[in-house]
């Protein structure tokens, strides 16, 4: 008997990524192994979007090699578990402008404010504009989805 299909629909999976917290992202580092880090993002322009010091590691990786594989997950047992899975490209932007506005999407989302870019250009600058210039922006372009939602399972395994 096939399992049942325990995908998310694009709607779930975008309502899962849109209340998530912690991203998992995962560069391949100069040795082949995957470096795997975990940060702060929000959904900009419709794509994972983050920031990272530009001499991060996980920077540098993505300036030699542009692939990376993203994770939002949740769940404390077998049967709640959730998550999302996107492998894709990094586009790195540089721009002060769009690092500042990353920004106060990532401190609105966590610290209130639901990720919206309510803070106006001056105030982002006041806040965040001394690691603007020190900073890259990463959306992940995507090129596959892979979800699950063991809910959906209803206790049958």
């Amino acid at each position: 008997m096939a399992r049942k299909d325990v995908s998310m629909t694009i709607e779930e999976a975008r309502a899962f990524l849109e209340a998530g917290r912690n991203l998992q992202v995962a560069t391949l580092g100069s040795d082949g192994y995957p470096h795997l880090t975990t940060v702060w993002y929000v959904i900009a322009e419709d794509r994972i979007t983050f920031r990272s010091f530009s001499r991060s590691q996980r920077i540098v990786n993505l300036r030699r090699d542009p692939r990376l594989t993203v994770l939002v997950e949740e769940g404390n047992s077998y049967d709640t578990l959730r998550g999302v899975m996107v492998k894709g490209r990094a586009r790195l932007i540089d721009d002060r402008p769009t690092v500042l506005e990353t920004y106060g999407r990532i401190a609105a989302k966590y610290e209130g404010g639901g990720g919206s870019a309510a803070l106006d250009p001056e105030t982002l600058e006041l806040l965040f504009g001394r690691y603007a210039g020190k900073n890259t922006a990463v959306m992940v372009e995507l090129e596959e989805v892979v979800s699950w939602d063991h809910r959906k399972l209803r206790g049958a395994y």
